[in-house]
């Protein structure tokens, strides 16, 4: 594992102004990574996705910003990660076998882009970065 952490939000909701940030030190430019999202929600959550905007800042201050999108759940509405009572905790691979250009501080910015304020029963949010196999 190089980098996982959670973003927890307040009473199950996720405001536009609170953003999702992870600031991390990539050391190893040679090694692969593999990159996933993590969404914890309640089983009322009202949508199938979730949009995001993820900014990226890099080690040498160069800035880049898109869109994304996550589903949550298939064409049947049923959530598509593992579910303990009304909680379900998805991880979503957003990028395989990608290896990070410089070594330095990147920092990772998530915000909901969901046009909904705030957007309901969304618990956690999260960042993972770890070595392929």
């Amino acid at each position: 594992m190089v980098f996982s952490k959670y973003q927890t939000f307040a009473d199950n909701e996720w405001h536009a102004k609170d953003k999702a940030v992870f600031d991390l030190e990539i050391t190893d430019t040679q090694a692969l990574n593999n990159i996933s999202l993590m969404v914890r929600h309640l089983d009322t959550y009202p949508y199938n996705n979730l949009y995001l905007f993820v900014t990226t800042k890099y080690p040498d201050g160069k800035i880049t910003t898109d869109t994304m999108e996550v589903v949550l759940a298939n064409n049947k509405g049923e959530w598509q990660g593992s579910g303990a009572g009304d909680i379900f905790d998805f991880k979503v691979p957003i990028k395989k076998n990608v290896r990070f250009p410089l070594g330095g501080k990147y920092q990772f910015t998530f915000e909901q882009a969901m046009r909904v304020e705030p957007l309901p029963m969304i618990m956690d949010f999260g960042f993972e970065i770890e070595k392929s196999k």
